[in-house]
């Protein structure tokens, strides 16, 4: 019998494309449909290397047929997409093409921020205050339904790109007015939602936040891991991640239930989910749901073996059934991010990798940042480097990551103000406590992320 193909929409998300070849081959023949951006002419070479390539435009439903067209000589018998700005996209394909995928309205809920809210409180799933600011003057109708303190972001976005915490009224006046009127290359936003600020319970070393990683297929919700998270680098900077996530039973049994009934409450049919949902000392709350793998999976699944993560979701699109069992939960398996400076800089040195490496544990040092690159200022999420390991426990973990993070350096040239360069501690990058995003007023609104 002739081997499935397997089309998958690329451009930048949380599955490098070699990793997306590699994984799938056991299950199909691969095609990239290729969207055109910076980030794919930059590896335009790689990608036609690595599998079939079908040019993808979307700018029109003239250029999608014409790029559905094009795709369908390819014959696939599903489609995907392991990138959150392409959701969309891969929704208007999958209709054209007659496979399985979230459709058109499901996918607007997924990625408009306050649609989903608003979902959610509509079906009451989770009662989160929030309100949609289109210009400046909208700011004070939103500021006195939500309250403060209260977060401030982008009604599409990732990598908590535009995030900030507000507390001050006027300060977030001024911030989402600077938003909505600077032009998109000066970190401008079309639309930003307001909502209120969950305040998580301590959670002592770990983040108060985990994300359950879902698979849906024909309505039904199957959950495969409850991911644990590091305390949030200011103002809510993803700092990484690790299985199984330090919860109680009970608490894991809130998680599920409350991520179950929002994935329903999206009318998610078929394919992966990643809610994130922050725990508060009222019990778990939904931060959102993302129509996709969640960053780091792919990395996760293969150093702690058992269940594929990015396999998973290839099944999923062709409608195969899947074990409904959880990632290997007999060690901790963790992937620790160094972010970027949020003031930005040029990165000149990087110190002590070598030790690092010779940890216990310690399964790789991955380079995000070059020495010689620069790094922009923002609040967007952003790694320096990432440390992949096991652990037989959670405190064996944190040991092994203090002493990494009291050896890795990182030296940056000299600007203006610090003519003589400066050298950060990688312990200084990263929150030592609870994740409380931290007021955002030490980091320039002028300065925001592209």
């Amino acid at each position: 019998m002739p081997r499935p193909v397997i089309a998958v929409v690329y451009d930048f998300g949380s599955v490098a494309p070699a990793d997306i070849v590699d994984r799938l081959e056991p299950l199909g023949d691969v095609v990239l449909a290729v969207c055109h951006s910076p980030h794919t002419e930059e590896l335009a070479a790689l990608l036609a290397d690595l599998a079939p390539v079908v040019p993808v435009r979307d700018g029109n439903a003239d250029a999608l047929d014409a790029s559905a067209d094009l795709l369908r000589e390819h014959r696939p018998d599903a489609v995907l997409t392991y990138s959150e700005r392409r959701l969309g996209t891969t929704a208007e394909l999958a209709a054209r093409l007659g496979l399985p995928f979230h459709d058109a309205r499901t996918v607007r809920l997924l990625t408009d921020k306050h649609e989903q809210r608003r979902r959610f409180r509509e079906r009451g799933v989770d009662p989160v205050r929030g309100r949609l600011l289109r210009t400046p003057g909208d700011w004070a109708p939103a500021l006195a339904a939500v309250g403060l303190p209260a977060v401030l972001k982008p009604v599409r976005g990732e990598g908590s790109r535009s995030t900030h915490l507000v507390r001050d009224a006027a300060a977030g006046a001024a911030l989402a007015a600077h938003l909505l009127t600077a032009p998109a290359s000066e970190g401008g936003e079309d639309a930003l939602v307001l909502e209120e600020y969950l305040e998580g319970a301590g959670a002592g070393p770990f983040g108060d936040h985990v994300s359950v990683e879902s698979a849906v297929l024909d309505g039904r919700v199957t959950h495969w891991a409850v991911t644990g998270k590091f305390p949030l680098a200011p103002p809510f900077r993803e700092v990484g991640h690790f299985w199984p996530a330090p919860v109680t039973g009970v608490e894991r049994d809130a998680v599920l239930a409350l991520a179950a009934n929002a994935v329903e409450a999206l009318g998610v049919r078929t394919g992966i989910t990643h809610t994130e949902v922050k725990l508060t000392p009222d019990g778990p709350r939904l931060i959102e749901v993302n129509g996709r793998l969640g960053g780091f999976q792919s990395g996760l699944g293969r150093l702690a073996g058992g269940l594929d993560p990015v396999l998973l979701a290839a099944q999923v699109a062709l409608g195969h059934s899947f074990p409904a069992t959880w990632v290997p939960d007999d060690r901790v398996t963790y992937a620790r991010a160094l972010p970027t400076p949020a003031e930005g800089g040029l990165l000149t040195g990087v110190s002590g990798v070598g030790e690092v490496r010779g940890l216990p544990g310690v399964d790789a040092y991955e380079t995000r940042v070059q020495p010689g690159r620069t790094v922009e200022p923002g609040v967007g999420t952003s790694e320096l480097a990432v440390l992949w390991g096991t652990a037989d426990d959670h405190d064996t973990m944190l040991a092994v990551l203090d002493r990494a993070l009291d050896t890795l350096t990182y030296t940056f040239a000299g600007t203006p103000g610090t003519p003589e360069g400066r050298t950060v501690r990688a312990r200084d990058l990263v929150p030592a406590g609870p994740g409380r995003a931290t007021d955002p007023a030490l980091i320039d609104v002028r300065k925001a992320p592209r």
